[in-house]
């Protein structure tokens, strides 16, 4: 259903099941409704109108209880058309400020003192991920002999992020060959892309001298391996799940289990973060329920941002109950990112 199509009385009592079910979780009835807000009409009109949103699938009756719950098409509905977002005050902004603009702070630190902040002020499950590095842009690229059967390449990025790989080398080659490939390939691929790198590697070699082959043969067998992102769950950092635990939506040896298993199989996450970045970079991105596409998250809602470092980006963001203060978590996420992106701009 569109949001054209609920009238504003039935907009008015969707928003007030959401909010009071949001504070209380439990379930919401007419009585409880008009009682806390002011909204001059009956229980019976109340319950006429609960009727009506229950039948177009926008909130649940439990068989348990006389009240409503909101169901995942009752959430969408809110965040989209009815949720005003929170405004931090300025003792908020400025404990967020004062957690993260550390001098001398390690990127990885960053990182991971932003995800220990997300979780301690929201109360949920906080994740963020490492940024993803298949449209950064190379700035050198440095080669060193290990031993006789290693070559380390340490591949820096013009965001600042450094990445080293150890590749394996079946073939004997001096210091001084290495030195002039290394030459070469500083050359012919700084500033591209690594996108562009993998792309056209094999076109910009064409013409090489025959000392200098076998080390740029390994280069192209090892493509993927030095300029692409392989999206591992070591890339991400989550906390906060003695805090999650307590929502009564978790109270159970059952729902805590599905806890420890989204943690530790991170790669559900990092299927959402991508279909995050896909379809909301600029803004926060909501997904609710059944929205998630994995059944194991069909409990939980996932609100993100992207967050810049140089010429790429991570995402941050909120695991939590469907009942979350979406409110708040969006405005929440929303400037954290915004700090995050500033300190890591600074630095670069």
């Amino acid at each position: 259903m569109l949001s054209h199509e609920l009238n504003e009385r039935e907009k008015v009592i969707l928003r007030y099941i959401i909010q009071q079910f949001i504070l209380t979780a439990s379930p919401v009835g007419s009585r409880n409704i008009t009682k806390k807000y002011d909204i001059g009409v009956s229980p019976a009109t109340v319950r006429n109108i609960m009727s009506e949103l229950e039948e177009t699938g926008f909130i649940n009756h439990p068989h348990t209880s006389a009240g409503r719950i909101p169901t995942d098409k009752g959430y969408r509905f809110y965040v989209d058309s009815l949720m005003d977002i929170a405004q931090l005050n300025h003792k908020e902004k400025i404990l967020i400020q004062k957690s993260l603009e550390k001098k001398e702070i390690e990127k990885d630190e960053l990182l991971k003192s932003t995800s220990k902040l997300l979780s301690s002020i929201t109360r949920q499950l906080a994740y963020v991920s490492y940024p993803n590095i298949d449209n950064a842009v190379l700035q050198k690229i440095q080669l060193f002999i290990l031993s006789s059967t290693k070559l380390l390449v340490v591949v820096s990025i013009k965001s600042g992020l450094v990445k080293t790989i150890t590749l394996e080398l079946t073939f004997e080659i001096e210091e001084k060959d290495l030195t002039v490939v290394e030459s070469k390939l500083n050359e012919k691929l700084s500033g591209l892309s690594f996108n562009e790198i993998r792309a056209t590697f094999k076109e910009r070699f064409t013409l090489i001298e025959d000392e200098q082959k076998p080390v740029l043969r390994l280069f192209i067998d090892s493509l993927d391996q030095i300029f692409k992102d392989e999206r591992k769950s070591d890339n991400i950092y989550i906390t906060g799940a003695k805090d999650l635990i307590k929502q009564p939506e978790f109270d159970g040896p059952e729902r805590f289990q599905s806890i420890i298993e989204l943690i530790e199989d991170k790669d559900i996450i990092i299927h959402i973060l991508e279909k995050s970045s896909e379809l909301a970079s600029q803004n926060v991105f909501i997904s609710i329920g059944n929205e998630n596409e994995h059944e194991r998250m069909h409990d939980y809602s996932f609100v993100s941002k992207e967050y810049k470092m140089g010429d790429i980006s991570g995402t941050l963001g909120i695991i939590g109950p469907k009942r979350m203060e979406y409110s708040r978590i969006v405005a929440i996420v929303n400037y954290v990112s915004q700090i995050i992106s500033e300190i890591l701009k600074q630095e670069n």
